[in-house]
């Protein structure tokens, strides 16, 4: 071993590359880009990995066919009856408890409780579904469940038909019989 092997180390502050100071700065005439060309200016951005040269790009060339329910769908996180076995007995579980215990992790629309596992304590448990073997489990042990409500469906046409307008307006027009 000598001089010429000896390892420098890791640089832990690594200086930005400044370009266009000249010839003797070592990135050349030209700062890295090359000898003229679109990309040799400034503000030319290189083409996406999806460009295809003027092709007509794949996304395009291949059918759009069907339908995706993602908009919609909603995300349930799934816990087993087993899991609740850590709380306290005549607790109350909801997603905020099962978050606190990091039985649930991220978010989710809603709680799922299935029948996996075994409980021996007295819970008050509020979830958005449960399971017949889950809902048997706690009912069991002398706890009770909570199935939290749906959210409502959007509002269909709020401004009502035309005919129903038209009806009410006959309806105000009418002579009150007394």
């Amino acid at each position: 071993m000598d001089l010429t092997n000896v390892s420098h180390g890791v640089a832990k502050r690594k200086l930005k590359r400044r370009v266009g100071r000249g010839i003797g700065s070592g990135q050349g005439k030209t700062a890295g880009l090359g000898a003229k060309g679109q990309y040799a200016s400034a503000g030319a951005r290189l083409p996406s990995g999806l460009f295809e040269g003027g092709q007509m790009p794949l996304f395009r060339r291949l059918p759009k066919r069907g339908f995706s329910n993602a908009t919609w769908r909603k995300s349930f996180a799934v816990v087993n009856v087993g899991d609740l076995e850590g709380f306290d007995a005549n607790s109350t579980v909801d997603m905020a408890a099962l978050k606190s215990k990091r039985l649930v992790v991220g978010t989710f629309d809603g709680v799922r409780i299935l029948g996996d596992g075994d409980l021996t304590k007295k819970l008050t448990v509020k979830a958005n579904h449960f399971s017949k073997s889950a809902e048997e489990k706690i009912k069991k042990t002398g706890g009770t469940i909570e199935v939290l409500a749906k959210p409502k469906p959007p509002a269909r046409n709020k401004m009502g038909s035309k005919k129903a307008a038209r009806d009410a307006a006959a309806a105000a027009k009418a002579p009150k019989a007394s």
